[in-house]
């Protein structure tokens, strides 16, 4: 694969992961769509393109139950299903921007916090990015305690450590995608049960649906297939500093499509945050 193909296929797939925000928001603020149907439709779909993906690469991957089960797990099953729930649910009352930078954030702290307790130590470095980016974090949310949206704030702060979790659980997994695929396969009957269960409170819309589609097959599906195939040629440090680029990315489709505003409050926090983040990747790369 060419430097030219690496590059251009990191690119695409990161824009599909802030996608996944700008898709859940066009869907929940512009069309009143239920987050329930929102996440039961991104799952179903994602799962089908990735079993679709699974059954090219392998056929016995997915034909084979047995072949299938090996793949991941049912607790995997259970965080991807607790962020996609939570992601879609917080995004009721959270700006495109907000929500992917609390995301990442919680995603990030959730990793370093789990390493910290596992006895991995970080040096000046990598401490002084934690203390940055926490006080970048707690300067951001201290206003939002009192508005309406705290609820999605926390909300997606859990959805964040669910991701993170996940993240962990499949870190040593040597067939990612399949994993992957699989997860999202076990989803289903979560997904179907949620949405029966709030089918009273159901609001579809065709552009609605069309977004949750997206959602599920681009940005999802796709974006997770593509970032495998270039994963393993990227070095660890440069797909963890490429990955600081999602909120930033969900930060201008927010403001070129939903029409969102940014605001110097935010941006003085994200750099903090992100800025923060930097200095762990660096610092996980320094001896001292």
């Amino acid at each position: 694969m060419s430097v030219f193909s690496i590059v251009s296929l990191t690119f695409i797939t990161l824009v599909a992961f802030a996608a996944n925000s700008v898709f859940c928001r066009l869907a929940l603020d512009e069309q009143n769509m239920d987050p329930m149907s929102f996440t039961g439709i991104r799952l179903a779909s994602a799962a089908l393109v990735l079993g679709l993906i699974m059954l090219v690469k392998s056929p016995a991957s997915v034909t084979s139950i047995k072949t299938l089960n090996s793949y991941g797990s049912w607790r995997q099953a259970g965080y991807l299903f607790a962020y996609a729930a939570g992601f879609s649910y917080a995004y009721v009352t959270l700006p495109t921007a907000t929500g992917a930078l609390i995301l990442f954030a919680a995603v990030q702290f959730t990793m370093l916090l789990v390493a910290r307790l596992s006895g991995h130590r970080m040096n000046a470095v990598a401490s002084a990015g934690v203390v940055i980016s926490l006080f970048g974090f707690g300067y951001f949310v201290l206003p939002e305690l009192s508005s309406p949206s705290v609820i999605g704030l926390l909300v997606m702060a859990l959805a964040g450590v669910a991701w993170g979790m996940y993240s962990l659980a499949g870190a040593k997994s040597s067939n990612a995608l399949e994993t992957t695929g699989a997860n999202f396969i076990r989803c289903l009957p979560f997904g179907l049960l949620l949405m029966l269960a709030f089918v009273p409170s159901a609001n579809l819309t065709f552009e609605g649906v069309a977004y949750a589609l997206a959602s599920g097959v681009l940005a999802s599906g796709v974006g997770y297939a593509i970032w495998y195939q270039v994963l393993p040629k990227l070095d660890s440090s440069v797909a963890a500093v490429c990955q600081l680029s999602v909120p930033i990315i969900a930060a201008f489709g927010g403001v070129i499509i939903v029409a969102e505003p940014i605001t110097s409050h935010l941006m003085f926090s994200s750099f903090a945050i992100l800025g923060g983040m930097l200095l762990v990747i660096v610092g996980k790369k320094r001896k001292i």
